[in-house]
């Protein structure tokens, strides 16, 4: 699974994974003197969704509704309805949902190098955490060498692109049976006001029932059948996911079903790209 480019870089700039602005290979004489401040979750504060990868699928369905990228099948935690994130107050992921490894690895990430298989660890020199001079923050390297923070780093990026092949080989499968289809949510809030969440598919729980026996056992030894399992139970989510939006503690808030039908009066929609 690759780096799903931002939408919003600006014209004639090339296209940066979300959150990252200008993402850098470490190189221990380049990045010397580089260090990393402290920092908090500020960066995520307005996305909507976040990519996931398969090992926390359970983890995140007890938080979020999953469902998959429209275009890239990539599956995502859905984190509001708008361009804003509720999970994210004062800058702090609240204490009682599941924070993303997409989100935990910023401002690192692995890029590719001349090497088709080849991966390189890189940091986001856009990040305000980011300092190329001084005696604040953590250093990225010593004497030449990664850092501690540098090696945790290269341990978790790589740990996480293990992952992202795991996943990557779940949508082939879930590809290969055919089994996402297009939906939309709609919701109304207290107020009356409209909001709509599209560009997304989930699991046709029809067809999956319906799996010939050798996929379902194939898919049981595999572990993929808990994957779907976690991912259809997210759903319930979204109701909750309301009751943040309209600033309510009651997960009661009725919210309209997911349907590839638009509402009847045009919400404020959000695409999951």
């Amino acid at each position: 699974m690759a780096d799903t480019p931002a939408s919003t870089a600006p014209a004639g700039a090339p296209l940066q994974p979300l959150f990252y602005q200008a993402l850098q290979p470490l190189n221990s004489q380049l990045h010397a003197d580089w260090r990393l401040a402290d920092g908090d979750a500020g960066f995520a504060e307005t996305t909507p969704f976040v990519p996931l990868v398969v090992g926390e699928l359970a983890a995140a369905a007890r938080s979020y509704p999953i469902v998959f990228a429209a275009d890239s099948a990539q599956p995502v935690a859905v984190l509001g309805l708008e361009r804003r994130n509720l999970f994210v107050q004062g800058g702090r992921w609240l204490p009682d949902a599941y924070v993303p490894a997409y989100v935990r690895r910023y401002p690192f990430a692995f890029v590719a190098t001349i090497n088709p298989d080849g991966f390189a660890l890189a940091i986001d020199s856009g990040s305000d955490r980011v300092l190329q001079n001084g005696s604040d923050g953590t250093p990225l390297f010593v004497e030449g060498k990664p850092s501690e923070l540098t090696s945790q780093a290269l341990a978790f990026c790589d740990a996480f692109q293990a992952e992202a092949a795991a996943t990557a080989a779940f949508l082939d499968a879930l590809k290969a049976q055919n089994l996402l289809i297009d939906r939309r949510a709609d919701a109304t809030l207290p107020d009356g006001r409209k909001l709509g969440l599209d560009g997304f598919q989930v699991v046709d729980a029809e067809k999956f029932a319906n799996l010939a026996d050798d996929v379902v056992l194939d898919w049981h030894r595999r572990g993929w059948l808990a994957l779907v399992h976690f991912h259809l139970a997210s759903l319930e989510r979204f109701g909750l996911l309301l009751s943040r939006q309209a600033g309510l503690a009651d997960p009661a808030t009725p919210v309209t079903p997911m349907s590839s039908d638009a509402a009847s009066a045009a919400p404020t929609s959000t695409h999951l790209h």
